[in-house]
């Protein structure tokens, strides 16, 4: 396969925003790499941004979103194979691909051509202050649950989907299936998921740091940074004036 451009980096860092800018820069299209996007009807808790795809009124093609039905089981190496198809079906249509993502084992695997060929990509993070990123998290956290990620939660179980598949698709799945049982009470759940969050946004990160000791080459965007910047940085190590 062709290189590929890859952004990854902890959660709330705006990385689908950036890749959706990006794509349209370049005529780009975007390969998911969530371990939990590829679910129908799980838009909420797993942090979809749909709205993150179209930028200036054009609709970014995305791939590897809503694809599945909740309750089935995916696996690293399923996603791995589905990732390959679809790069190598871009690519015979001549459009560039941007891997977006904040699933570290799903890119190291995909890149790295664990049971297969590897994907050569050049890789950019974002990453930022951790008192910023920690706020960040807490106000999208916040957005969620207004926004409705309970009744999500809610519908998924009334639809029929076992309570302890839910609990496996991460945690705000786990922590609003708790207050919807009466396990915790609402600011019990908050506080506790608020602070899981955190804590995996650490794992992220320690993982991003595990795949550069293993060879991988990150350029990395400071958070702080205006779009306007992180685009020039990109563009430039791209080697595209």
């Amino acid at each position: 396969m062709n290189s590929i451009i890859t952004i990854l980096g902890p959660t709330a860092t705006g990385k689908t925003r950036m890749a959706a800018l990006l794509a349209k820069e370049l005529g780009a299209e975007i390969v998911s790499a969530d371990s939990r996007q590829i679910y129908k009807r799980m838009d909420i808790g797993t942090g979809k941004d749909l709205q993150d795809y179209t930028v200036d009124g054009i609709e970014i093609p995305y791939h590897l979103i809503d694809i599945e039905e909740p309750g089935k089981v995916n696996t690293v190496f399923n996603y791995q194979k589905l990732a390959q198809e679809t790069i190598r079906e871009i690519q015979q249509r001549n459009k560039p691909v941007i891997l977006c993502g904040g699933s570290g084992m799903y890119i190291e695997a995909l890149l790295k051509g664990y049971q297969s060929t590897p994907i050569p990509s050049i890789i950019f993070g974002i990453k930022g202050d951790r008192d910023e990123v920690r706020r960040r998290i807490t106000m999208r956290l916040k957005e969620r649950l207004e926004s409705g990620m309970i009744d999500e939660v809610q519908a998924l179980i009334d639809d029929g989907v076992p309570i302890e598949q839910l609990f496996k698709y991460g945690l705000e799945y786990r922590y609003v299936m708790l207050y919807i049982t009466r396990q915790l009470d609402y600011n019990t759940m908050f506080n506790k998921l608020n602070t899981a969050i955190h804590q995996f946004s650490k794992r992220q990160m320690t993982w991003f740091r595990k795949m550069e000791r293993a060879g991988f080459e990150i350029h990395w965007l400071d958070l702080a940074w205006s779009l306007e910047k992180k685009m020039g940085f990109i563009l430039e190590n791209l080697n595209i004036p």
